[in-house]
């Protein structure tokens, strides 16, 4: 059944343009109005707006009819998930390593998103489809923290704080060699590998990247480090890593030539913490997932 939005436009907001008149008085996302007034969603005093750069004037009163959320063509599946924190907005989940967040060619099925179209009920919907909102994304090797969006709210402002970098994600990573510094700074531009298109690669005319890292512990032959990322870019802890002659141990993609005397069953990289304000309480939040259990035990036999 179509959710019915009745507003009359307020001397205060007269001038305004009508899709950023509907962004301030709705929950709806930018994207999701404009697709709306393009399909003719929106009736301004009885008559179909179709124009964003339509200005609203005073005492209009405006219609929107918001079609229900439309089931995607993803199956749900009933894949043990580890939910760590849970409300009517967001969903933090602590992805295991090895599993896939978005179904893709070669991986059609058994992912974060089949998962969670199974174990949550409320979905609301993301852009007029019921689907989970997923504000940011981990490699597949990578475990840890994955921010879930329930409705176009919460994954608008969101992915905003995504964007302007005031989300704060901190992972914890076990480096090949050891570190003369106890911490520092990779400011390096990454980009598609320019001859293998698998990998990503430091390229100067590359997006601008930028990586923390701290010592936490030295071991033998590598180093166990808390990293904080300063921008998100794909494969960025692992690129940056490599590039300063520090590959992170089990990384089968960037380093798969490296030897320890230790087995390394999986990629040493975990996202453990994350730090944002939550979309409606405006409350700063911040959640850590724990080690998993072959990180914790490869990382004590490299002791």
């Amino acid at each position: 059944m179509d959710q019915i939005i009745e507003l009359t436009v307020a001397a205060s907001d007269s001038g305004m343009r009508i899709d950023a008149y509907l962004r301030a008085n709705t929950e709806l996302s930018r994207s999701r109005l404009s697709a709306l007034i393009q399909e003719g969603a929106i009736i301004v005093n009885g008559t179909a707006e179709n124009k964003p750069s339509f200005k609203v004037e005073t005492g209009q009163t405006i219609r929107l009819s918001v079609p229900e959320a439309r089931p995607v063509d993803i199956v749900p599946q009933n894949i043990p998930i580890d939910i760590l924190y849970q409300d009517s907005d967001v969903v933090m989940v602590n992805k295991p390593c090895g599993m896939v967040v978005h179904p893709a060619a070669g991986n059609e099925d058994r992912t974060l998103v089949n998962a969670l179209l199974y174990h949550i009920k409320d979905l609301s919907g993301i852009g007029g489809e019921m689907r989970p909102g997923i504000v940011h994304r981990l490699d597949k090797d990578t475990s840890g923290l994955i921010l879930v969006a329930k409705n176009d709210h919460a994954h608008t402002l969101l992915s905003e704080q995504f964007k302007e970098r005031s989300m704060e994600k901190h992972y914890r990573a076990v480096a090949f060699g050891n570190f003369s510094d106890d911490h520092g700074l990779i400011d390096a531009p990454i980009a598609r590998h320019p001859v293998d298109r698998k990998k990503m690669a430091i390229v100067p005319a590359g997006k601008p990247s930028q990586t923390e890292w701290s010592v936490l512990e030295r071991l033998k032959s590598a180093t166990y480090l808390d990293v904080h990322l300063l921008t998100g870019r794909t494969h960025q802890i692992r690129v940056h890593m490599h590039s300063i002659g520090h590959p992170l141990l089990g990384d089968r993609i960037y380093a798969p030539n490296i030897k320890t005397s230790v087995h390394i069953p999986r990629l040493m990289l975990h996202a453990y913490s994350l730090s944002f304000t939550h979309p409606t309480t405006g409350e700063r939040m911040t959640v850590s997932a724990p080690l998993p259990e072959k990180f914790s035990q490869t990382l004590d036999k490299l002791k």
